[in-house]
């Protein structure tokens, strides 16, 4: 039997959790071997990206079912039922990839100010940021202002030059000197409120920053169809509770 203790977050993370926004927990989630195969999945999807950039490898599971072993592996629910309680729904995942010299910022940002309508709220959606390389500050790791998941939506403006960024809006008014920069080594993840402040900037090193992004909702929540007709939610653990139309992966 495994053992769940090892991937349940502690009482004391759980408040820093609440309290803050986000964790780094040193949890190990995929043993060497799944790593790999991972890192490998991604490295398929890079090379056969077509048009899109690298930031750009949205839904990847959508399209490829190898990818459920791990945003369905028991290691990933059980850090994610720490924080959502026991009715568990994927809502999405992102390879989200920066090349060395060239990969775009990612502007400030909520998670949520996107997802509006979606759902009938938006205070039971968590996501795990999974290193597939190393993360630092000259490659463009992620960063958060601590606590901002407690406020309400921020104003936004447009983005100067598209190109260079990711989105075509962000945060007006941001305070760099509040962020908490995730620096990541390869196999290792963070959670953060879907909430919360974040963003990264460009990479300006030699080394590419990728990371997949798995993202889960409780199941409490009601998606709301009309509002993303094309976009499938999946069934991870526990009940339905707010009799949502689920997909489930069959092995």
């Amino acid at each position: 039997m495994r053992d769940q203790k090892k991937t349940r977050l502690s009482d004391e993370q759980l408040r820093f959790y609440k309290k803050e926004g986000y964790l780094l927990p040193d949890i190990q989630l995929f043993d060497p071997a799944d790593f790999q195969e991972l890192k490998s999945i991604f490295e398929e999807h890079l090379a056969n990206k077509g048009a899109k950039k690298s930031d750009e490898l949205d839904t990847p599971h959508f399209r490829d079912n190898r990818l459920f072993k791990f945003l369905l592996h028991p290691n990933t629910l059980d850090v994610v039922e720490s924080i959502l309680g026991p009715n568990i729904g994927l809502f999405s995942s992102h390879f989200i990839s920066k090349e060395p010299l060239t990969g775009r910022r990612t502007p400030w940002h909520e998670d949520s100010a996107y997802w509006q309508g979606k759902f009938d709220r938006l205070d039971k959606i968590v996501t795990i940021w999974f290193a597939i390389d190393n993360a630092f500050y000259e490659n463009g790791c992620m960063g958060v202002i601590p606590g901002t998941h407690h406020n309400c939506f921020s104003k936004y403006t447009s983005v100067g030059n598209n190109d260079a960024a990711t989105f075509e809006t962000e945060i007006k008014y941001v305070d760099e000197k509040k962020v908490v920069w995730f620096e990541l080594d390869a196999g290792t993840f963070s959670l953060h409120d879907a909430r919360i402040i974040h963003g990264a900037h460009a990479n300006t090193s030699t080394q590419r920053r990728c990371g997949y992004t798995m993202r889960y909702f409780a199941l409490d929540m009601r998606f709301n169809e009309t509002a993303a007709p094309d976009h499938k939610i999946y069934y991870c653990r526990g009940k339905n509770l707010a009799d949502n139309a689920l997909s489930y992966h069959i092995k």
